[in-house]
């Protein structure tokens, strides 16, 4: 447990304290000139990560796969793609992991993990190689007497009142219409929650369940250091499979994840997956848990009484930019306000704390776009500034870091010129066909591209309100290849890129921001050592000290004798800023040890990284300003 004087009382965990990066293995680093990044792309850039101070490695998915979902639709759970290397490469990164104190999971305290991306709630449709390895959809899809028939959920088709196949129920699919794929073979129709060549695994079949568990210890006895569980809050879906309540009449299918989101036995399940195999090893686990916004839900996975994963990633702060009521079209943008961003932080950082709920810190992923493109201002003259300010928001906040790839450099979305040609993700080439988008006063249908065309007249159709749309939130923008140099392609293959690279890469990249100082990957350097550092920043209590201020975010953590106050400006505007009345903070004899503009000896003492006691009731904070105060 922790000392007495924390509170309220937090135990200490090696995972607590860990700062995560994620790669996306197919843009990362190409290290053989196919254009794809690869295994030994990323052993060769382990230095760079561990200088960076990274403690744990998240890859996502590099499974044999046909790369339907880029390799979320997993054909074989046993061996790595011939796209990103061997399961010999996958030893070799893991040596050279474990060799520089790191850990890696699969979809880590200053050691650095390895950790893989399990992805159980469904699985390809399709084999994908000759070598042999488990095809269980193959055997499930050969008929409805076969022994793995059971391992997907497989139901007849309804008819309608002229006689009209129809799927089993009415509910829509993540990406794409109906929820249910026909197989002729059988007459039966298949579950698949995202994309038809995902179809959904059944865990109500002990044999399913005993079959991810023996995957599990495979990766586990290979070195593999914890897992991210990919849509883990969907594996268990309600009883007979209902029809879900109309809420969109101009829809064929609707929207149904309260059937299928933190179903009745999900918890049973995690907790069997606890019991069975992650208790017997010190893992790092953390389920992904979408269309999920109640805390309450969420705290069943987290707390430690329940016995059955470390932390989830919710994504309530990165709804927060989507139209209210309609956090399944995340392509769609609606300008959000700090009142908003500052309410939903902070409620999630005081939630349960005394109970043990721990959270995932992050603002940027591979399922979102660019950070400092949301949340900040990917202006020129902003750009550097207002990234910076948001590492500090999220370095400062209590639960595990976790940083996407690129992050640490500031990198923003891709140009609004860009034409959907260049949106490779399913998501978005989906979305596009589909052309069904919301704006600010409801639900307004545009119908599908076909419809348009006809009702134009052959003539072009203005399809700029969707990219419009795209270049704020697409999935695209976290995809495209890490810009390590300026050289051609970024530095990131000396081939062609299977994606095209940022324009901006000449300027903004790793190799001139390692050099520079005053960069944002310097920035993230000390920031991280900031943190380590000071333990009140991970386990300190959190107060919102200007809980109504319309452009500064202000709060304090709290640890004992120790308080850090974070102070962040929003906006480009100076804005006076005094801590005023009533607030716990003690003013004098403050340090500043972190802040993202320089700070000259004449302001504070002297430069920034180093201590300076300061008065800090009253002041001016810049445009984009950040600071960080200890006392």
């Amino acid at each position: 447990m922790a000392p007495s004087n924390s509170n309220p009382p937090i135990s200490r965990a090696w995972w607590k304290s860990a700062v995560v990066y994620q790669i996306y293995p197919i843009s990362f680093f190409d290290s053989n000139g196919d254009g794809i990044g690869d295994l030994n792309g990323i052993r060769a850039k382990l230095d760079y990560l561990q200088d960076l101070g990274v403690d744990v490695l998240w890859l996502s998915p590099i499974y044999r796969s046909p790369l339907a979902d880029m390799g979320y639709d997993i054909s074989d759970y046993r061996d790595i793609d011939p796209r990103y290397g061997t399961l010999a490469d996958w030893d070799k990164l893991l040596e050279g992991v474990h060799a520089r104190g790191m850990k890696l999971i699969t979809d880590a305290a200053s050691r650095p993990l390895s950790r893989m991306d399990l992805v159980v709630n469904h699985t390809s449709d399709e084999v994908g190689s000759a070598v042999p390895f488990h095809e269980w959809f193959v055997q499930s899809r050969s008929s409805k007497d076969n022994p793995k028939r059971d391992w997907y959920i497989w139901r007849p088709p309804r008819f309608d009142a002229e006689g009209r196949r129809q799927p089993p129920n009415n509910w829509r699919s993540v990406f794409q219409g109906s929820a249910w794929e026909y197989d002729e073979g059988t007459e039966e129709y298949y579950l698949h929650l995202y994309v038809a060549k995902q179809p959904d695994l059944n865990w109500e079949n002990p044999a399913v369940r005993d079959a991810v568990w023996d995957l599990m210890r495979f990766w586990i006895d290979r070195g593999c250091d914890g897992f991210r569980m990919d849509v883990i809050n969907l594996i268990s879906k309600v009883d007979g499979l209902p029809d879900a309540p109309i809420t969109d009449p101009e829809h064929e299918y609707q929207l149904a994840s309260e059937y299928f989101a933190n179903g009745p036995r999900v918890h049973e399940f995690v907790n069997e997956m606890n019991q069975k195999v992650l208790s017997a090893h010190d893992l790092i686990t953390v389920g992904e848990t979408p269309f999920t916004h109640d805390a309450g839900q969420l705290a069943a996975y987290v707390l430690p009484a329940n016995n059955e994963l470390n932390m989830v990633f919710h994504f309530e702060l990165m709804d927060l930019d989507s139209p209210r009521g309609t956090e399944h079209r995340p392509l769609v943008h609606r300008r959000w306000g700090l009142h908003e961003f500052r309410e939903v932080i902070g409620r999630w950082q005081r939630f349960m704390r005394a109970e043990g709920f721990w959270n995932a810190v992050f603002i940027e992923n591979h399922d979102h776009s660019r950070a400092v493109s949301r949340f900040g201002d990917d202006s020129e003259e902003w750009r550097a500034l207002s990234a910076k300010m948001l590492a500090v928001l999220q370095i400062s906040l209590g639960g595990t870091q976790y940083v996407y790839q690129g992050q640490e450099l500031g990198l923003k979305n891709f140009p609004r010129s860009w034409g959907i040609e260049e949106y490779k993700d399913v998501a978005s080439q989906n979305y596009w066909n589909r052309c069904v988008f919301v704006v600010a006063d409801g639900l307004r249908r545009r119908g599908v591209l076909k419809k348009r065309m006809e009702e134009a007249g052959g003539a072009e159709v203005d399809m700029s309100d969707v990219l419009d749309d795209f270049q704020r939130k697409a999935r695209d923008h976290a995809r495209v290849p890490m810009q390590w140099d300026a050289s051609p392609n970024a530095g990131f293959t000396t081939g062609t890129p299977w994606m095209r690279v940022n324009e901006d890469y000449a300027a903004w990249n790793a190799a001139a921001q390692a050099a520079d100082p005053g960069s944002v990957r310097s920035f993230w350097k000390e920031a991280l050592r900031v943190r380590k550092a000071h333990e009140v920043l991970i386990y300190g209590d959190f107060v919102d000290i200007c809980p109504t201020h319309e452009q500064v975010f202000a709060y304090t953590r709290s640890l004992g004798d120790t308080t850090a106050l974070v102070l962040l400006n929003f906006t480009e505007a100076e804005v006076p800023f005094s801590l005023g009345g009533g607030n716990t903070y003690p003013t004098r004899a403050s340090q500043l040890v972190l802040g993202n503009y320089h700070y000259p000896r004449e302001s504070v003492g002297v430069d920034i990284g180093v201590d300076a006691d300061v008065e800090v009731d009253s002041m001016v904070l810049r445009g984009y300003e950040a600071r960080v105060y200890l006392r």
